[in-house]
């Protein structure tokens, strides 16, 4: 066998193995964000720390194991990607305590669970008031900012902050105890 044949047999492993990577990436990234965006506080952050999580997956895709779930693989690098960028913004008012950020992490964790959690929350969200809701969307909502909300609103940032802190806790609490009467 020539160098060429070598080379070129080479190249092809390596642009399977890259168009391998892609498709799964592709499939599991939407994932990935919405379980970031339930850990971090603005589209910026969640697409910050996406981005991370996939060049992290891409360096370390020799590791990967054929036949395990890539999803579940991308969602815990994209967890200790989120808890490394938390540590970095560790004294905003936006961040969860760790027990919080543990039982998030813990539920976002598989698509089935994602789901099932998705419902709950939806259900959660329609017992809130409706301003209280809407509220909580608008600040969810991909591209804002939450100090032009808080702005707008005509509260402190430190204020809305605690408002919007207080309603995540609520919806929290709601979804836990929705989650474990559905597994009781």
């Amino acid at each position: 066998m020539d160098d060429q044949s070598a080379k070129k047999r080479t190249t092809s492993n390596d642009d399977e193995r890259y168009e391998a990577f892609v498709r799964l990436l592709v499939e599991h990234e939407p994932s990935v964000r919405s379980f970031l965006r339930g850990l971090l506080p603005t589209w910026h952050e969640v697409e910050e720390v996406t981005q991370e999580a996939s060049l992290i997956a891409w360096r370390k895709f020799d590791d990967f194991e054929d036949g395990t779930s890539f999803g579940g693989w991308l969602l815990t690098i994209a967890r200790f990607e989120a808890l490394k960028y938390r540590r970095r913004v560790a004294r905003s008012p936006l961040v969860f305590a760790d027990d919080v950020w543990d039982l998030l992490a813990e539920e976002s964790s598989g698509e089935e669970v994602q789901q099932i959690r998705r419902r709950h929350l939806e259900a959660c969200l329609g017992k809130l008031e409706r301003s209280k809701r809407e509220l909580l969307l608008n600040v969810h909502s991909p591209g804002v900012i939450m100090r032009e909300v808080a702005l707008q609103s005509g509260k402190s940032e430190q204020a809305f902050y605690k408002i919007i802190q207080r309603l995540r806790a609520v919806v929290l609490v709601c979804v836990t105890k929705a989650l474990a009467a559905e597994n009781a």
